[in-house]
C-alpha cells in the first residue's frame, strides 16, 4: 500500500485553460480538490479565472495489475523519433557504443549504465527545449534528461522505448519523476538511469513518447505561473532494494 499526494499552486494572470496529468490509473481511493478565487466549472481539464488557483490531489494505491502486453502499434510509436528523443540523429553513436550487446536486454542495461555514469545530475542544467542530443553534449541534466537520452539511444538500436511519469517513493528531494520503459519480449520493462528511487515502488501516472506527452500540466491558453509545488510519495514498510539491472515492470 502506498500513499501519494501533490499540491500545485498557480498564479493566473489571464484567463487560462490547462490539462493536468497527476493521477495514477487505478487508485483504491482518491480525492481531487481545486481552490480558486473564481472557478466556473485523468487528464483533468480546468478553466481558471485570474487569481490564485490551488489544486490538491491525494490517493491511496494498492497492488496494481501489470501493464498490457506490448501491441504492434505500441512498438511502432515507441520506435519513432520524437520531439525530445531524436533517435534518428544518434544511430551511429548508439551502434558504435552498444551495438555489440548480446541481446536487447543487455543493450538496455549497457545504455542505462552509460547514461548513469556519463551524466551529472544537475538541477537547472536544462530547460523546456533541451532534447537528448543537447543532454549528450552538455553531460548534465535532471530525470527527464536522463530518461530522454536513455529512450533515444534505445530507439536508435531499434528497441522500442517510451517514458513514464511516476510518483517515486524514496526519491529525495521529492518531486515528480520520469523513467523509461522498453519493450522486451513483448513486455514493458522499466529503467531509471538516475537510480534515485527503487523501480519496484514507482507508481505510474502516464506514459508517452517523451516529456511533451507526460507533462504534469499543459497550458492550452492564457497566462499562469507555477508558484508552489509539493509532492508526497510514501510506501508501506521498507523500500525494496533495487540493483537496477533486473527486469522490473511498472504497474
Amino acid at each position: 500500500m502506498s500513499e501519494i499526494a501533490c499540491l500545485l499552486g498557480f498564479d493566473v494572470t489571464e484567463p487560462a485553460e490547462l490539462v493536468l496529468q497527476i493521477a495514477p490509473p487505478s487508485p483504491l481511493t482518491e480525492t481531487l480538490s481545486v481552490e480558486a478565487d473564481e472557478l466556473p466549472g485523468r487528464q483533468h481539464y480546468l478553466r481558471a479565472e485570474p487569481g490564485k488557483l490551488i489544486i490538491e490531489y491525494r490517493a491511496t494505491v494498492g497492488e496494481l495489475p501489470p501493464p498490457a502486453p506490448v501491441s504492434p502499434l505500441d512498438r511502432i510509436v515507441a520506435l519513432r523519433p520524437s520531439r525530445y528523443c531524436p533517435s534518428d540523429r544518434l544511430g551511429g553513436f548508439a551502434a558504435n557504443l552498444f551495438g555489440g550487446a548480446d541481446d536487447p536486454a543487455a543493450a538496455v542495461r549497457a545504455i542505462t549504465d552509460w547514461v548513469h555514469d556519463h551524466l551529472f545530475y544537475t538541477v537547472g542544467s536544462s530547460g523546456p527545449s533541451t532534447d537528448a542530443v543537447d543532454t549528450l553534449l552538455s553531460g548534465a541534466g535532471v530525470c527527464r534528461d536522463y530518461a530522454h537520452l536513455t529512450a533515444t539511444l534505445c530507439r536508435a538500436l531499434d528497441i522500442p522505448a517510451r517514458v513514464a511519469a511516476v510518483y517515486a517513493p524514496g526519491l529525495s528531494p521529492m518531486d515528480f519523476h520520469l523513467v523509461v520503459e522498453t519493450a522486451l519480449d513483448g513486455v514493458w520493462r522499466v529503467w531509471d538511469s538516475t537510480r534515485l528511487a527503487p523501480r519496484q515502488s514507482l507508481i505510474r501516472i502516464v506514459n508517452g513518447r517523451d516529456a511533451a506527452d507526460t507533462a504534469l500540466a499543459t497550458t492550452l491558453s492564457g497566462v499562469l505561473t507555477l508558484s508552489e509545488m509539493s509532492i508526497l510519495a510514501v510506501a508501506d514498510g521498507d523500500l525494496p532494494i533495487d540493483d537496477h539491472t533486473s527486469l522490473v515492470s511498472l504497474s
